[in-house]
């Protein structure tokens, strides 16, 4: 390791962020160019499709970057996918050395750019700040890995655990609520139950900040949801109603006529398999998920382990028994990892990985 190497990489994490919420299926992905102790070219990947972080750099860099140190947050890919593969480019421009944070566990890569830059000459440097570079990838990794999305639980709470107010108002402040709207557009897809439809009504958007709204996900076994809902009538974007076996067929062909895709999942106890659910969906390339209620979805997930980080707004209100508790059931105990504590407005954002 030379001595500006994690300089650099720390660079590249700052570059790949800016693709934060457009990348997906793909990983977010910062490269920068050094050549004689100076930056001569950055870039990163933008959205499927379009050119990866290597090719958009290199593409900047020219005829400079024949000599120089390649940085990359993640191994460079050696298959056809959208785009032809990364390393080919790479030897082409004449990349003297190749410093990485960490191999690309997708089976079509794993190792293979690396052993092929090496092949053809060049150095290549793997593992520096690694677990961070795991950690901005935290979504890529486990949908490559685990074959589901990664599933964020996002609640809003009183001091005494409730997460509703008794006459329907907001549990925390604008800053707070911006916060969370900010999460939703660096998301796939927003999830809700039934019972959050009915009783608030919705529109799951992100109309507090600028950014993409995410692909809305109702959960409605028998599909009885009321077809005036805002979710489905205020909004223009890709609507999920996951439902079973139990839904009529004059139901669903009703919610299909108002644009919603409608995917039928096998159930568990009379309702949606919450794990096949989550299979399928990523099977649409949906690689990450933010679950925002009601108390039922948030017990089942949670039961159901397949929950991989929690977002929870703290607010400085005791509601009392006017409130729903943010469970519906008793749960073994759950203790976070890697917690954070920062605050917004007047709440406090707790955030740890299951």
């Amino acid at each position: 390791m030379k001595k500006n190497d994690r300089l650099y990489m720390k660079r590249c994490f700052e570059l790949a962020k800016k693709g934060s919420g457009m990348t997906s299926p793909n990983p977010m992905v910062g490269a920068v160019v050094v050549k004689g102790g100076e930056v001569i070219a950055e870039g990163y990947h933008k959205m499927p499709g379009q050119p990866h972080a290597e090719i958009n750099v290199l593409n900047q860099a020219g005829r400079r970057a024949n000599g120089a140190t390649l940085y990359l947050n993640l191994e460079p890919c050696t298959h056809y996918g959208r785009t032809p593969p990364c390393v080919d480019r790479i030897i082409e421009a004449g990349i003297r050395r190749v410093v990485c944070a960490s191999v690309d566990p997708n089976p079509l890569v794993n190792g293979k750019g690396v052993e092929r830059l090496r092949q053809a000459g060049i150095e290549v440097i793997v593992g520096i700040l690694e677990e961070e570079a795991r950690r901005l990838n935290e979504v890529y990794l486990t949908y490559i890995t685990k074959g589901l999305p990664f599933a964020i639980l996002k609640l809003a709470l009183s001091l005494d655990g409730r997460i509703t107010l008794s006459d329907g108002g907001w549990i925390t402040g604008q800053e707070a609520r911006k916060t969370g709207h900010r999460l939703r557009s660096q998301v796939d897809a927003i999830l809700v139950g039934r019972g959050t439809v009915i009783k608030d009504d919705p529109q799951l958007t992100t109309r507090l900040v600028r950014g993409k709204d995410p692909i809305r996900i109702i959960v409605d076994s028998k599909a009885t949801l009321p077809s005036g809902s805002r979710v489905i009538t205020k909004n223009k974007g890709r609507i999920i109603l996951a439902a079973t076996k139990l839904a009529s067929s004059r139901r669903l062909e009703r919610l299909k006529a108002q644009g919603v895709e409608v995917l039928i999942v096998k159930e568990k106890d009379g309702l949606v398999d919450l794990r096949a659910l989550l299979k399928k969906l990523a099977k649409r390339e949906i690689t990450s998920l933010l679950v925002e209620g009601g108390a039922k979805i948030a017990t089942s997930f949670l039961k159901e382990r397949l929950i991989n980080k929690v977002t929870f707004f703290i607010s400085p209100k005791i509601i009392g028994q006017g409130g729903l508790t943010a469970t519906t059931d008793r749960l073994p105990l759950i203790e976070l990892s890697q917690v954070v504590y920062k605050k917004i407005g007047k709440e406090i954002l707790v955030t740890g990985y299951m």
